[in-house]
């Protein structure tokens, strides 16, 4: 009879043998993580209320739909321009917002489709609007950036 130490060794190193070699998750999810980091750092300028931080987080042009509406924000400095997170604010009652979900739905090497749902609050950290949204997360000449932003918030 097999002892029970030596029965345990015996089916790790079944298990072991048995499990093809898995790769790191920053490689086998390299678009993906490198999508989040890129939301990670806009939501967290967003909440900053750093339009010039913000609009890096962006490739150009840059595309947003929502409202029935199509704004486009041409270049860096044209965005920085455009956006004013003082009339933002007081438009909304906006005091800082946060992601509730983030889902890849697709991704190649280049570019990842987020669908994401994200929560507006006032300063008093009570619920304003909570909105679904799609972001497109691109890498082009080796960076990361949001592309284009669906949603329905206005």
């Amino acid at each position: 009879m097999i002892s029970r130490t030596r029965s345990v060794g015996l089916l790790v190193v079944l298990f072991l043998t048995a499990v093809p070699a898995i790769s790191p998750v920053h490689a086998q999810f390299g678009p993906e993580n490198a999508a989040m980091g890129v939301l990670d750092a806009f939501m967290g300028a967003f909440n900053d209320r750093d339009d010039a931080a913000m609009c890096r987080t962006f490739h150009y042009p840059h595309v947003r739909l929502a409202s029935g509406t199509v704004r486009t924000y041409e270049s860096y400095e044209d965005c920085v321009e455009q956006f004013d997170f003082a009339r933002f604010a007081e438009r909304f009652g906006w005091d800082h917002s946060g992601w509730d979900s983030r889902t890849v739905v697709q991704a190649n090497t280049d570019k990842v489709h987020v669908a994401v749902i994200f929560s507006r609050y006032d300063a008093a950290d009570e619920l304003i609007a909570q909105f679904d949204s799609l972001y497109i997360v691109t890498r082009v000449d080796g960076r990361w950036a949001i592309r284009s932003r669906s949603s329905f918030a206005p």
